[in-house]
């Protein structure tokens, strides 16, 4: 037990820093907005059908998504607030574990500039999905560690549990987390804890927070297992070890590489780091679980960085106290703010598309592979913005072109869950029905009462609808610009009389990845 003083909490540089954040999301969203990602509109179709679980992802985010939505909204701004208010939280946690590990003011700045600064923590805070409330969630997680080492209150060991019953529930990666910190407890002085009940108590609650999910996985028959083995072998990119942290040293920004790197080295041989060991052991842990699986994204590593970074700012401010290196923390606060501006136009739309490529070209840099298909000139986080409308309009193209019998009864199917969440959000304003789709959770909620013999069908150009249907007409052809090459290379097709009826030709379509 450690349990010492602390100096106050900074609140008015994190705060500051916070604004900023705000400041560039809203700049990102509102001025230079390229529009919804993809996900985003799968996710507000998923809040529209709240359940304890779904075919790639737990419920948790989506149950935020559908309170949120409720009280504000289904607006790009609206909605976009989530992850910015997610990520707001995480520098303010970064600042608050610096504090825990003696750090004063100095500390908490640096830790909270350090989350801030890094291009994978803005890119994640910009758009809605799991990811930002997972970094939040690992952040209290290792918070309440650090309390646990400083006072090894049994109330903590009960907060602890809860947060990771909810992280579970929310993105299960959170199992890295839980591995991380058995292995840190196994290896310090830290393991008498497991001689108490509390730890057990922790992984207890933890458990049963995240069974109404595992029992509807089980009631659905295990669809994430079919999920997760397609995504690896079908969609992840190959990610070998030195790759893997190459891609990594480039999300966070090479100019903030020594920073985190001072943090890890602080915490395994700093000795006034010492009682501190097992936050080092968890993110070692966790690395070393990405590094070996092969096919690790880069932005997997981003959660428990945060460790590291909070203990940076820590080790920098008790370095600048020694009389020969008083020049450290202006220089660490230096390279973070040229990481932060020449990294966010990388991170969050703040260009427009033909500039950005320029920008992008002039440092050297070309978009990583994060997906298994041809790259587009954007990243994937951006060109996934640039599909929705210009798919939209092709669809209702293709319906307006229909004889209003054949509108009264039309079904709309696709094979992306991109494609049916930007029709069932964005297609409504111009009258569209609803579309059904063929792809992870789509397929579960099934074919609903398609029984008529006329379908619009969003589908990659070359595609043998003919196996499907008698009649097959191309209509429309999606023209999206900067999107992604292979949703440049879809259209819309009227396909009339099908071969076999919908509801039986449903378990044959499935596609989970």
């Amino acid at each position: 037990m450690n349990e010492r003083p602390l100096a106050p909490v900074a609140w008015s540089v994190l705060l500051g820093l916070t604004a900023v954040k705000l400041l560039l999301h809203a700049l990102s969203s509102a001025w230079v907005a390229y529009g919804w990602v993809g996900d985003e509109l799968y996710f507000l179709d998923c809040a529209r059908h709240l359940a304890w679980g779904y075919v790639d992802h737990p419920p948790f985010s989506i149950a935020v998504l559908r309170l949120w939505t409720e009280l504000l909204g289904e607006s790009l701004l609206a909605v976009r607030l989530v992850p910015a208010f997610a990520g707001c939280a995480t520098i303010v946690l970064a600042g608050l574990m610096a504090r825990e590990l003696g750090g004063g003011w100095v500390a908490q700045g640096l830790a909270g500039l350090g989350v801030l600064a890094g291009p994978v923590y803005l890119a994640m805070g910009g758009y809605y999905s799991m990811n930002p409330i997972d970094q939040t969630l690992w952040a209290v997680a290792a918070y309440l560690l650090l309390r646990l080492l400083n006072s090894e209150s049994p109330r903590t060991w009960i907060a602890l549990g809860v947060v990771l019953g909810l992280g579970l529930l929310n993105k299960l990666s959170v199992v890295w987390l839980g591995c991380g910190i058995l292995a840190g407890i196994l290896l310090t002085p830290q393991r008498r804890w497991l001689a108490t009940p509390w730890p057990w108590l922790a992984g207890a609650i933890a458990i049963a927070i995240v069974a109404p999910y595992l029992l509807w996985q089980a009631q659905h028959g295990w669809p994430v297992l079919e999920f997760t083995r397609n995504a690896t072998l079908e969609k992840n990119v190959l990610a070998p070890p030195l790759v893997f942290l190459r891609l990594h040293v480039l999300a966070m920004h090479p100019l903030t590489l020594p920073f985190w790197l001072i943090g890890l080295i602080y915490l395994f041989f700093a000795p006034e780091a010492r009682p501190y060991r097992t936050l080092g052991w968890v993110w070692l842990t966790v690395f070393l679980i990405l590094m070996a699986s092969g096919t690790a994204r880069t932005y997997y590593l981003a959660p428990p960085l945060t460790i590291a970074i909070a203990a940076a700012g820590r080790a920098v401010e008790g370095f600048g106290t020694r009389a020969s290196m008083g020049w450290l923390p202006p220089a660490a606060t230096t390279l973070l703010i040229l990481a932060l501006v020449t990294g966010a136009p990388m991170s969050i739309p703040l260009l427009p598309p033909d500039r950005y490529v320029a920008y992008e070209r002039a440092l050297g840099l070309k978009p990583p592979p994060e997906a298994r298909e041809e790259p587009s000139e954007l990243p994937l986080h951006f060109a996934l913005r640039f599909h929705g409308p210009p798919l939209v309009r092709a669809v209702d193209a293709a319906y307006q072109s229909l004889s209003p019998d054949d509108r009264e009864h039309v079904v709309i199917l696709t094979d992306s869950f991109h494609e049916a969440g930007a029709i069932n959000v964005l297609g409504a304003a111009v009258g569209l029905p609803s579309a059904i789709g063929i792809h992870n959770n789509y397929w579960l909620w099934g074919a609903e009462d398609a029984t008529g013999d006329v379908f619009l069908v969003v589908a990659p150009m070359g595609s043998n609808l003919l196996a499907l249907f008698r009649s097959v007409e191309r209509a429309e052809e999606i023209d999206c610009g900067w999107c992604m090459p292979f949703l440049r290379k879809k259209a819309v097709y009227v396909c009339r009389d099908p071969r076999r009826p919908l509801r039986e030709l449903w378990p044959e379509l499935k596609k989970f990845i």
